[in-house]
């Protein structure tokens, strides 16, 4: 190396010599830095606040080190140095919180809506990039399915882990009833959607997903069956909240003579007059009964949230970029498409709905101190929700719903690994653990908010500069959401052109 002058100071080509050789240095020390869905043997991910997933405060600063799809070791930031060395690439983490990966547990995967395609990738980019690596389907395409699930178990493409809970038909004799439940056991079902069956039906089918090792996820609906027989049949989840208030009813509800439940915008309407009608004392006596049989509760307050305050859910910010146009056209009030019954929407309706969420969300609250385990769930592509964002807004609705924002993270993470049976390697932040992880810009304990992808609104001139998930890590892949984000955009203004243009999206 020659030195200029007697100070000795280094040449211009010297100087570019010594940084390139600190640069080499450090990445041997320190790893490269981590790419947008790359597979690592070992990643570091340094200097993290961890939230752990069960429920315990934020602490660190931490370094996580991830073997293949697994979490090997959690140190303080300064005590790792030895794994420093080792690791093939890093994510710094500095100023960030850490939390488990979001687990989803009323998703549907959807390649059409209104008759135009949709592809499936729309809604996985939209589910990572918003911290969800892992959901839980309650109702799809089966054969689909199937398939996307085993893809996602190969990371062929980003894709969330999927766990199936394939949709029990209905309307089967007693024989045919054992045999569906044997033929889902057989394509590869992890558990059953049940969807509005009367008593003798749901009991007999319930006994034989028992049988057959299947957990049970029930859509109750308006039918003589009501959460009393859940207790019974120890069904792992009820969705959304029909048939806990109709248990707690001393007459059937209140309905107008002209009601036809066929027609949605009598039925959401009229559910929404529901929960008022429930006999307090009773009400009690359910949620106790469910807690103390181990049902668990997947509210999803974010898909009714329409129906409290419309003008809310038709213009959230996010739509201007991100909306599909199969799910624009899909949300549209239209009787042909289910959920889209605002045809007739009043302002009684939304004051009405707006008690009802308030039972509601107390009831979630009673039941979850009485013991009750609550999972966090969105059932998007329904009622103006979108994929991602409504889980999101579920977070939120959950906080007001009067959880903390600990707790909330727990209902969106180890409660819904338990439920799933996966408690022992998903929802937690711990050595042994699956490597599913959401690395945050800022605090989402200080404000939820802060998970929301940053979006540029009318009144705001520019997207907000902090906040968002930055990684989401599934099977110890990081997948970098502002990335994810882009090319969602780039599939939307795609597909707005072609249907605008040739129709092409049309599905057939």
């Amino acid at each position: 190396m020659q030195v200029s002058g007697r100070h000795g100071l280094l040449s211009g080509l010297d100087k570019a010599w010594v940084a390139a050789w600190l640069c080499l240095s450090l990445a041997l020390a320190w790893g490269q830095v981590a790419e947008h869905g790359m597979k690592y043997n070992r990643l570091l991910i340094t200097n993290a606040m961890v939230v752990e997933g069960s429920g315990i405060p934020a602490s660190g600063p931490w370094d996580i080190v991830l073997e293949g799809n697994r979490i090997i070791d959690i140190q303080r930031a300064k005590e790792l140095g030895a794994h420093r060395g080792n690791a093939a690439a890093r994510i710094d983490a500095k100023g960030k919180y850490v939390l488990p990966g979001f687990i989803n547990m009323h998703g549907h995967l959807q390649d059409s809506r209104a008759r135009i395609k949709m592809p499936f990738q729309y809604q996985y980019n939209l589910w990572l990039a918003c911290g969800i690596t892992t959901i839980r389907d309650v109702g799809s395409d089966k054969a689909k399915a199937v398939i996307e699930r085993k893809n996602s178990e190969a990371d062929l493409y980003p894709a969330p882990r999927i766990y199936l809970y394939m949709w029990f038909p209905g309307g089967l004799t007693q024989k045919e009833i054992a045999e569906s439940i044997r033929e889902l056991k057989q394509l590869g079902a992890d558990g059953v959607k049940f969807h509005q069956l009367d008593r003798a039906t749901f009991q007999m089918a319930a006994r034989e997903a028992t049988l057959q090792g299947l957990k049970i996820a029930h859509h109750v609906g308006v039918k003589d069956a009501n959460a009393w027989d859940d207790i019974a049949e120890k069904t792992t989840t009820i969705e959304h909240w029909y048939g806990v208030p109709d248990a707690a009813l001393t007459q059937v509800q209140s309905f107008p003579p002209e009601f036809n439940h066929s027609d949605e915008l009598h039925r959401f309407r009229y559910a929404g007059r529901l929960w008022r009608e429930a006999n307090p004392d009773k009400l009690r006596d359910v949620l106790q009964a469910m807690a103390e049989a181990n049902v668990a509760w997947d509210p999803t307050f974010s898909i009714y949230e329409a129906c409290r305050d419309l003008q809310r859910a038709v213009s959230q910010p996010w739509f201007d970029e991100y909306l599909h146009p199969a799910l624009e056209k899909f949300f549209t009030p239209n009787p042909t498409y289910h959920g889209s019954f605002f045809w007739g929407w009043t302002t009684t309706d939304e004051v009405y709905w707006r008690e009802n969420y308030q039972i509601w969300m107390k009831a979630v609250r009673d039941f979850a101190a009485m013991g009750g385990i609550v999972t966090t769930g969105e059932d998007a592509g329904f009622i103006y929700r979108m994929h991602g964002f409504g889980f999101l807004r579920e977070l939120e609705l959950h906080e007001e719903a009067g959880f903390r924002p600990l707790e909330v993270i727990t209902h969106a993470t180890h409660n819904s690994a338990v439920v799933l049976g996966q408690g022992e390697q998903l929802g937690r932040i711990k050595r042994g653990f699956l490597a599913d992880l959401v690395i945050v810009n800022g605090n989402p304990l200080e404000n939820l908010r802060i998970l929301f992808p940053p979006v540029k609104t009318r009144f705001l001139n520019a997207a907000r500069e902090v906040g968002g998930v930055e990684w989401t890590i599934k099977n110890g892949i990081p997948y970098h959401a502002p990335t994810l984000l882009a090319e969602v955009r780039e599939m939307v203004v795609k597909a707005r052109q072609d249907h605008a243009s040739t129709g092409k999206t049309e599905a057939k």
